[in-house]
């Protein structure tokens, strides 16, 4: 069974911490629209700036908040290997499905640098993990060898999250672990196609944000092998793409949709990316009422 999991947005407050009320409408919206599950503290959710102490917070209140109504994913990468061991034992401990952990950033690395960092948290947490793979934002990509030899050595890697311009990285990555238990997902939406067809596990895609109803049915579509309305919907999320592109930080672009889409939050990100361009704002909003139109037309 395929899922769309939600990297989900944090909303802050004017002094940049977590604004825990209004993601609390953040996470009654994205259940409601059936999403499959929520990455909590992802690139989506803006992490970077916020203290250990803060996303320990941050992921208790969550799983409190949701009291099972949708699976849990932690996002619990960063640059010091202890806070990276203390918060996956942490989301383990409130019933997180698994962790998942993006690659070291800023320096430079090499793949045998890469299997000693995630085997060596493997083995030092308590959960399942998700190799977060995405090269944009830490300029490496763990190659699929080098998956292949995590995995095979940890039986807590249990899949991988590939955020990949270039899907056919994600196809390297279905050949060697064919034939194994691996849980496969694209990073982008519009790549979610590609993905079943290499029998993935389907996406974690920052679009269903906003449009958690387009998604689910387009999951539940294609578990039920609706294929006509497959390739519909998957068209309808092709065309929001361009969310992503419009600015450095689509965070910002996807909090202020959500507003267009109902949502009492306050619509600001993390210093230094809390500019947006009004052309380009207005140029998304126009692009998600168009879109949700045709879906509503279609329903």
């Amino acid at each position: 069974m395929k899922k769309i999991i939600t990297p989900v947005v944090t909303p802050f407050k004017e002094d940049e911490s977590p604004d825990y009320e209004a993601a609390k409408q953040i996470i009654d919206f994205l259940i409601e629209g059936g999403v499959d599950g929520i990455l909590v503290l992802g690139s989506t959710g803006e992490f970077t700036n916020l203290s250990l102490e803060e996303r320990a917070e941050y992921l208790e209140f969550y799983a409190k908040y949701t009291a099972g109504r949708t699976e849990l994913y932690a996002g619990t990468g960063g640059m010091a290997k202890k806070d990276i061991i203390v918060l996956t034992n942490l989301a383990a401990q409130l019933g997180y499905r698994a962790s998942l952990i993006i690659g070291p950033y800023y320096y430079g690395i090499q793949q045998e640098q890469l299997f000693v960092y995630y085997d060596e948290i493997a083995k030092a947490v308590e959960s399942d993990i998700l190799i977060y793979n995405f090269p944009a934002r830490t300029g490496h990509s763990v190659d699929s060898d080098t998956v292949a030899r995590l995995a095979g050595v940890n039986r807590n890697i249990i899949g991988m999250k590939d955020s990949v311009l270039q899907p056919n990285h994600t196809g390297q990555i279905s050949g060697v672990m064919r034939g194994k238990e691996f849980l496969l997902y694209s990073g982008f939406d519009n790549q979610f196609l590609f993905n079943i067809t290499l029998n993935g596990a389907g996406c974690i895609g920052g679009l269903s944000n906003i449009i958690p109803e387009i998604w689910s049915t387009l999951i539940r579509s294609e578990n039920n092998k609706q294929y006509e309305d497959v390739f519909f919907l998957a068209s309808l999320i092709e065309r929001l793409m361009p969310v992503y592109s419009c600015e450095t930080n689509a965070s910002l672009l996807l909090k202020k949709l959500m507003v267009c889409r109902g949502l009492d939050i306050r619509a600001s990100a993390v210093f230094p990316y809390n500019q947006c361009k009004d052309a380009d704002f207005e140029y998304c909003r126009r692009l998600l009422g168009e879109v949700q139109r045709e879906f509503n037309n279609w329903k």
